[in-house]
């Protein structure tokens, strides 16, 4: 009974949240308001900055590229926050994040991997659904090069964030209900593909 109704609660919280974003995506200072969800979505909050980015674009195509571009410099700075925390306030600030989310069994395999595949795991974290905030605080802790890290999120998350963005306005309404069922699996395959062809160059 506990468990249900803690389920039941979190369920609740997660959809008040997410219909407030969207209610932010409709006013006027939408843009400040996007800003601040892709920047803190990096290294603590839930809501990913897609559910604001998609209705502003829908709402003012002309905009597209200039939100998308807002939305991949508020997260990337963002990143750099995840980072510090990772750094600085592991055992203070990251641990109880992590365990919060219930991030702690990934962020630990992830963990294992940094030294040789940090710039994969940061970009393929910062494309697809996987929390990427589990990301940024991981590699502040193994103190992943920063300059290795800001490339793989700048790529990553510039390239999520423009391809939504240059989707949307190319196709409009018809391609938001594609988009929120299937940006997963599209960005998965999108990041198998791109390491395929790394591998093809490198071994043939």
């Amino acid at each position: 009974m506990f468990l249900r109704k803690t389920l039941d609660w979190g369920h609740h919280l997660v959809k008040v949240t997410y219909d407030y974003m969207l209610e932010l995506a409709a006013r006027k200072n939408a843009m400040l308001f996007l800003f601040i969800v892709a920047f803190v979505e990096s290294s603590f909050f839930p809501i990913p900055p897609d559910i604001m980015l998609i209705p502003m674009v829908l709402a003012t195509p002309a905009k597209a590229y200039r939100i998308a571009g807002l939305a991949t410099v508020a997260s990337v700075l963002g990143g750099y926050f995840g980072y510090l925390i990772g750094v600085f306030g592991y055992d203070l600030i990251a641990k109880p994040i992590l365990t919060f989310y219930g991030y702690m069994s990934q962020f630990d395999v992830f963990k294992g991997y940094y030294h040789e595949w940090g710039a994969w795991i940061v970009f393929g974290a910062g494309l697809t659904p996987f929390p990427y905030k589990v990301v940024t605080i991981a590699s502040g802790v193994v103190h992943l090069d920063l300059l290795v890290f800001t490339v793989a999120s700048v790529l990553a998350r510039g390239g999520r964030f423009f391809l939504v963005a240059w989707l949307l306005k190319k196709y409009g309404e018809p391609m938001k209900e594609f988009i929120d069922k299937n940006l997963g699996v599209l960005s998965v395959l999108f990041v198998l593909l791109l390491v395929g062809g790394f591998a093809a160059i490198k071994f043939f």
